[in-house]
């Protein structure tokens, strides 16, 4: 199964059924190893000791990322709400830009959906759709490749 990517206005919507159950995945999503396998998707590599985690409303999330082409930059996010193993939303202080990660027991797995709102007009485009995409197949390629249990290993290395 792939990612479904609807656009509307400012806001971007994917979502995905994962054959892992919520806290496996709610557990890729928060850890630092785990985010580092995944999180740069096809387009961008993110080096396993760039990403910090403080896992509470009002902590940050950070990681680096390194493009194809050489080009690195500094993502960072604050927690707004941490609802185990059901929801995450976060917030980019910079552009305003938050995203809600909300995970649902389903069939032989989990139904994950990433709601992105107050896109800015940078990423109100295919590119951007794709990117999220491309985040979530590597998610459930990582869960895939780690079906033992162990999230801690980055399947994709910088």
């Amino acid at each position: 199964m792939r990612t479904r990517v609807e656009r509307h206005g400012d806001e971007l919507i994917a979502r995905r059924h994962l054959p892992a159950a919520p806290d496996r995945v709610w557990a890729a999503f928060t850890s630092p190893a785990s985010i580092a396998a995944f999180w740069g998707g096809s387009h961008a590599s993110v080096p396993p000791g760039s990403v910090t985690v403080d896992l509470r409303p009002g902590g940050e999330f950070a990681l680096d990322t390194r493009a194809p082409d050489g080009r690195t930059g500094r993502l960072r996010f604050v927690y707004v709400s941490v609802d185990p193993p059901r929801e995450l939303v976060f917030d980019e202080p910079v552009t305003g830009l938050r995203t809600t990660v909300t995970l649902r027991p389903a069939r032989d797995g989990t139904d994950l959906t990433v709601h992105q709102r107050k896109l800015p007009p940078e990423l109100r485009t295919d590119q951007a759709a794709d990117g999220l995409a491309s985040i979530l197949d590597a998610l459930a390629a990582h869960l895939r490749h780690h079906d033992d249990g162990d999230d801690s290993a980055p399947s994709n290395p910088a």
